[in-house]
């Protein structure tokens, strides 16, 4: 018995042996120093780091700026640029393991790469290509003067990772995300769409569940304004940390680049900001950009599908993910993506789905940015916007000229009129497989309306301003799949507008940060219901009940009853089942409530300011406003047993003014600090105090000045390469 059970051992010990060996998969080193920093003497540039530590780059060329900024950004954020590109190459599982696998898929699903490899070349511009490849330089080099901060198998960074990145993430802002996740749900009921004029009703779409977060932008001309000033409010709602984070920065290069703005991890070009000519402010658009259709299989053959009364192959790709276990050992998970004529296919239980989406397949989008950046005039900017590469994504426009404008912009699909495309569609019949997009000359817009108001809060492109002259829903095809949503925010710009009250600094600020809630919003109606509970033999919830009813709507940091309210919506909305205002959900989500301020709080009778939360580094100071408000602040993903912070909402904001003689002067804020991501540094969280508290930076374009002002002056490439 002995003798076997050391032969057993000897048995398991070769299997698992074997098995390392199988497993083991280290990543490659890093290139050397010398290698990486070959093509710094291309790229002649200078930073100059203001007071606030926010980067204003100079170069002689374009490519200068953007090998620049791909420096300064690594210096305050490389860990985030670094994890951006392994999810855009599809190798982020090699480093953060199992939980990063489906997002190495979704990037083979989408064929992000075989676009690149198929396009690049061809289909990106040589100035294009030459920003692109600057900043891949520029991270380059940073990589070389830090070794001990790249991660290995990850350098050196190419153009086509920057060309990639634009395309992974741009469809995520009409949340193809959530789209491709409930394709995947095995439990899904198909929502067959019915040929135009048949009788029968099809199943309702489910709706979108959570909440949304959204964004804020307004523009006045200078006939409303009271003092001849053309104004711009750029306000998005970000997460406050990540990949999608706001990074300020200042590109101004001699070839006419000047734009200061907001950039992302990764992104060589300003993604909405201004210039001393012109600025423009983005909202997410909430427009039905994807299509799914129903595939047949045959029952003989799984690989194909019918179409047209025939069976079709399926393009069939073996996909290995290299999931990171310990150290340098890997597992090899494999898996098929298929892709049908119509597009990607999803294979979810007894469903086989093909799905096509705007942007899909699309390589121009850094092309298209890039042209934005170096519009001087309306003109310029109308021209570079009707390249229409973008798959969605609002504009609110404004200039020294005094143009304002919202442009509702999506690459809309060229669907057939007739048919419900909110629903499934057969996947049996090509005619129903669309082809381009209409052109940018029927994308809703809005421009110079009469009474000089533009504004957008992520709602229906039909109140887009508070005069005669808003766009109508019998102007464009229900194929086109525009919202007719409104948000709380757009409720209460209404609220506040007539059309013709004088909207000057003041006024606009007054509306930036309002902290209300209208009487109309989705968050108003869930409190009255809970407000209409009976709760006679539950004394606990009606004292809390009794509470809520004296709540006066308003989120400001001395409200005494925001606090329960925000936190039994909180419990609502972002709960398992945000859809379910059923009176035994809300009895349970205000018992949860009143539960959680009493463990925390010691009770809810505190100010909001209590409970919200501005913390970073040091800085832990009260906020107004919450969800869905203009002043927007959200707290995502804390659990019971911790206290909730801001996570998401407001972040970098600016307030961009040309007065009558086209002269620019702007403010603007940051939630956090330009060192987005070095504890160690004070501008780590140096304006999170001003930001609480509403106040302002002042913005500087003047060269000669912010050489006075500087903190830091430097050029990468005279760093000493080891």
């Amino acid at each position: 018995m002995k003798r076997i059970l050391k032969v057993l051992l000897g048995l398991v010990g070769v299997l698992i042996l074997a098995a390392l060996v199988w497993l083991y998969d280290p990543l490659p080193a890093t290139p050397s120093a010398a290698s990486l920093s070959k093509g710094m003497a291309d790229y002649p540039v200078e930073i100059i780091r203001d007071q606030w530590g926010v980067p204003h780059i100079f170069g002689k060329t374009d490519a200068d700026v953007s090998f620049g900024l791909a420096y300064a950004h690594a210096e305050d954020d490389y860990q985030t640029t670094q994890e951006t590109i392994a999810a855009t190459r599809g190798v982020l599982a090699r480093y953060r393991g199992a939980k990063a696998a489906p997002t190495d898929y979704i990037v083979a699903l989408m064929g992000i790469w075989k676009t690149v490899d198929s396009r690049y070349q061809q289909d990106v511009p040589d100035d294009v290509k030459a920003i692109a490849t600057a900043y891949a330089e520029g991270l380059n080099l940073y990589a070389a003067h830090h070794p001990d901060k790249t991660w290995d198998g990850l350098a050196p960074f190419t153009a086509q990772d920057v060309v990639a990145g634009f395309m992974f993430k741009t469809p995520f802002f009409y949340s193809l995300d959530k789209s491709l996740l409930s394709y995947f749900d095995v439990e899904r009921d198909l929502e067959l769409a019915l040929a135009p004029n048949a009788q029968q009703q099809a199943l309702q779409v489910r709706p979108a569940q959570g909440g949304e977060l959204g964004s804020n932008a307004m523009a006045v001309a200078a006939k409303r304004s009271g003092d001849a000033t053309t104004r711009l409010l750029i306000n998005s709602h970000q997460p406050m940390t990540g990949p999608v984070a706001w990074y300020e920065a200042h590109a101004v290069s001699e070839e006419g680049w000047n734009m200061l703005g907001g950039v992302f991890p990764g992104t060589p070009v300003i993604l909405h900001g201004f210039s001393p000519n012109l600025g423009w402010a983005n909202t997410v658009n909430h427009i039905d950009l994807v299509d799914s259709y129903v595939l047949t299989r045959n029952p003989n053959n799984e690989l194909q599908y019918r179409l047209d009364d025939k069976w079709q192959d399926f393009a069939v790709e073996e996909l290995t993910i290299k999931v990171k276990l310990f150290g340098p050992f890997h597992y090899p998970a494999t898996r098929r993506v298929l892709r049908s004529v119509h597009g990607p296919v999803i294979e979810a239980g007894d469903n086989t789905i093909a799905i096509r989406y705007a942007g899909m397949d699309e390589i121009r989008q850094l092309e298209q940015y890039y042209r934005l950046n170096k519009s001087q005039n309306f003109a310029q900017f109308t021209q570079s916007m009707a390249l229409n590469a973008l798959p969605s994504i609002n504009y609110i426009y404004a200039d020294r000229a005094d143009n304002i404008g919202f442009i509702h912009n999506a690459q809309y699909p060229a669907r057939a009129d007739g048919w419900d495309w909110s629903k499934d569609l057969p996947g049996d019949r090509s005619d129903l497989i669309w082809q381009g997009y209409r052109p940018y000359s029927e994308v809703p817009k809005l421009i110079n309306p009469k009474s000089g108001l533009v504004f957008n809060a992520n709602n229906t492109p039909f109140n887009a301003t508070d005069g005669p002259d808003n766009l109508s829903a019998d102007q464009f095809p229900a194929s086109m799949g525009l919202a007719t949503n409104q948000t709380n925010r757009s409720l209460r710009f209404m609220e506040m507008n007539d059309g013709v009250q004088t909207l000057d600094r003041d006024a606009i600020l007054a509306q930036k940060f309002d902290t209300r809630y209208s009487q109309d919003s989705d968050y108003v109606a869930i409190i009255n219901k809970v407000l209409q509970l009976d709760l006679s033999d539950k004394p606990v919830l009606a004292a809390a009940q009794a509470h809520l009813q004296a709540w006066d709507l308003n989120t400001d940091i001395d409200n005494p009853h925001a606090a329960l309210a925000i936190v039994l919506l909180r419990q609502i909305i972002r709960g398992e089942s945000p859809d379910d205002h059923s009176d035994a959900a809300l009895v349970s989500a205000l018992s949860d409530a009143v539960t959680y301020m009493n463990k925390h709080f010691d009770g809810y009778q505190v100010p909001w300011g209590t409970v919200n939360r501005l913390v970073r580094g040091d800085t832990d100071v009260p906020i107004s406003g919450g969800p869905d408000i203009l002043r927007a602040i959200y707290s995502i993903g804390y659990t019971p047993d911790e206290k909730p912070k801001a996570t998401h909402g407001d972040t970098w904001i600016a307030l961009v003014e040309w007065n009558a003689n086209g002269l620019l002067d702007a403010n603007l804020i940051h939630q956090f600090g330009s060192a987005t991501s070095d504890t160690r540094s004070p501008h780590f969280d140096d304006q999170a105090p001003l930001f609480a508290s509403e106040q302002w930076r002042k913005a500087e374009f003047d060269k000669a000045t912010l050489r006075a002002q500087a903190e830091r002056i430097y050029r990468p490439q005279d760093f000493s390469v080891q």
